[in-house]
């Protein structure tokens, strides 16, 4: 019986979108849509848990609980619990709608990766839900919110469109029937209770409420984190994983310790093997941790428990020496949770430091997930130990091994006063610069910087085992022997109108023109001066803010290069053929760097009338 007729309501179009993967193409393992609506069960018995602490009236005196009912007749399978519950405004958001702004890139994303590939990924996004779709022609769900008095039941068939209306007689919680499609000849059949035993067994053993089938508890009801480490196996660790997180893979690494003394708690700590879909999407970046205190559930992402740096981390903290009823303001004051978040936070490093020792392959696939979030913390001003820069591999251009810094400085030659490093695009265009070159012609080995975030983090990192870190962008006149300096200056003398010329020409676009016996092979390159931004800084700039602070360059020439000898020449006559010149090495300096050059249709031209003459 109903008070209201039902209301039919279209999906959002990506929704739709989604279902329709999801049905065709998108699972390979159907049968994790019992996982996911089991998982979704047990939040909503925690949260009604939760909510007790200060409204004991809400839970009434039941039990928490989760109950499988199938007939096989029918066809149907029922997932119930008495937890939370859903108001009607819920039932939209969280069945019609997917929360974020990045579902359209999520479904691009995707599509781009393929279907071999989809299964891997969908987990990480929070749809599981959606699976049922999978194995059923038509879903429906009813529930009523702790505390209200009106249920209400939500249906549809994945066909672009589902309904919702009032429903009376719902009980506290939540009631999901899947109408079961037939069993494929491939397939598990799902209205088979021997199947639904074993899935629960295998995905869901560890949920500490009780899974009824019948009068059966079909799970131990004891979380993985209380278990002595001995008695878990390394299955059991990655199915729990996949239940907490939702990623189909399992985990790179698994960290379970109870500690014991003034602070007493158990962690369960799983670093991800791939990056997660919104890793870097998420408007205030938060750890992933969940805190129980005596097995009720206080948060499921609990910022005081890990530094930002580390939120790819995923995993449970139980603690006992917490109130109950601990608000978001004594977690942040609390001297038990600052204890445990030094002690998590060292314990994750150890475990990267013993990864990265011995299996440097292992390791290099974490790096390029979670690199850059790692190098969060050296920016933040949190590496004084030096924990973080030391789990850090960066290119360099020794070759396609990428180095740590450890490694790096063990290759440094006596005569070498620091460790270099560029910034830029690309490897490729760090390869060819001039500033490499002259570096590399020196048998010094350079650094390649080439993760945004490297430039902010250059800006921290100012040394490293008592070797400072130097930008090779800037001036450099330490490089030089007295012999190279003398003839520096021998170059400068004969040159003056060439110099002189030259800063006439560019006015104010350069800070300074100047000879240098650092440069290889090319004519020029660009340096910057001191407190100047990088090259590579200065066009994020621009990418981001749709313009840049004014840069000082200086202009140095190579006063060996037959190219400069000939600008020199035409410096003395002066006139047009000088300025395009002029212009052209200046282009080419940008170039080599990466950058730019301000008038891209000028210098074509000067490129296009340069050859005519040749």
């Amino acid at each position: 019986m109903t008070t209201e007729s039902a209301q039919s309501l279209p999906f959002e179009t990506e929704v739709q979108e989604l279902l329709d993967l999801m049905i065709h193409s998108l699972y390979s393992h159907p049968e994790i849509f019992l996982r996911e609506l089991i998982s979704n069960a047990s939040d909503a018995c925690d949260k009604l848990r939760f909510e007790t602490l200060t409204d004991a009236a809400l839970l009434g005196g039941d039990e928490l609980g989760i109950t499988l009912e199938v007939d096989a007749d029918a066809r149907t399978l029922t997932v119930a619990d008495n937890g939370v519950g859903m108001t009607r405004e819920e039932l939209v958001k969280n069945l019609g709608t997917i929360a974020g702004s990045g579902t359209r890139r999520f479904l691009s994303e995707l599509k781009e990766r393929g279907a071999d590939e989809r299964p891997e990924l969908i987990g990480q996004f929070g749809v599981g839900f959606y699976a049922s779709f999978m194995v059923a022609d038509r879903v429906v769900v009813e529930s009523r919110r702790a505390g209200e008095d009106l249920g209400h039941r939500w249906a549809s068939s994945a066909d672009g469109t589902y309904t919702v209306e009032e429903a009376d007689g719902v009980a506290r919680g939540t009631r999901i029937t899947l109408h079961l499609k037939d069993a494929g000849e491939d397939g598990d059949d799902f209205a088979a209770e021997h199947v639904l035993r074993g899935l629960v067994k295998r995905y869901s053993d560890f949920v500490e409420y009780p899974i009824r089938l019948g009068d059966d508890t079909l799970n131990s009801m004891k979380p993985v984190w209380a278990r002595p480490k001995s008695e878990v196996t390394d299955e059991e660790y990655a199915d729990f994983y996949k239940h907490l997180t939702h990623d189909f893979r399992d985990p790179l690494e698994t960290i379970h310790f109870k500690a014991e003394g003034a602070t007493e708690y158990t962690a369960l700590l799983y670093l991800p093997a791939e990056r997660p879909f919104d890793l870097f999407r998420e408007r205030e970046p938060r750890s992933r941790i969940s805190l129980y205190v005596k097995r009720v559930l206080i948060t499921n992402e609990c910022a005081e428990l890990l530094p930002t740096w580390l939120r790819f981390a995923q995993g449970v903290v139980e603690a006992s020496d917490l109130p109950l009823n601990v608000s978001r303001e004594i977690l942040q004051a609390n001297p038990h949770l600052r204890a445990i978040k030094k002690r998590l936070t060292k314990k994750v490093l150890s475990s990267l430091e013993s990864i990265l020792a011995d299996d440097r392959e292992r390791y290099a696939g974490f790096w390029d997930a979670f690199g850059s979030v790692l190098k969060e913390g050296i920016c933040l001003g949190e590496d004084d130990d030096a924990r973080i820069s030391k789990l850090c591999l960066f290119a360099s251009s020794r070759g396609e091994d990428r180095t740590t810094l450890a490694e790096y400085v063990e290759r440094m030659s006596a005569d070498q006063k620091a460790i270099y490093a560029i910034t830029g695009p690309d490897r490729a265009t760090l390869d060819a610069s001039p500033h490499v070159a002259a570096y590399v012609k020196r048998g010094f080995e350079v650094l390649y910087l080439v993760d945004p975030i490297d430039e902010w983090m250059l800006d921290q990192l100012r040394e490293w085992d008592g070797k400072p870190l130097r930008a090779i962008h800037a001036v450099d006149d330490e490089l030089l022997s007295d012999s190279e300096k003398e003839r520096v200056a021998a170059a400068a003398e004969e040159h003056a109108a060439l110099v002189t010329a030259l800063k006439e020409h560019f006015g104010d676009a350069i800070a300074d023109v100047r000879f240098s016996g650092r440069l290889a092979d090319a004519p020029a390159m660009l340096a910057t001066t001191d407190g100047a931004l990088r090259p590579h800084m200065e066009r994020a700039f621009a990418e981001s803010q749709g313009m840049a602070p004014p840069s000082q360059r200086v202009l140095e020439l190579n006063p060996d290069h037959a190219l400069v000898a000939r600008l020199a020449d035409l410096a003395g006559a002066g006139g047009d053929a000088f300025a395009d010149r002029a212009d052209l090495l200046y282009g080419q300096a940008l170039l080599a760097e990466g950058s730019p050059v301000p008038d891209p249709a000028r210098f074509s031209k000067l490129i296009v009338d340069l050859l005519g003459k040749a």
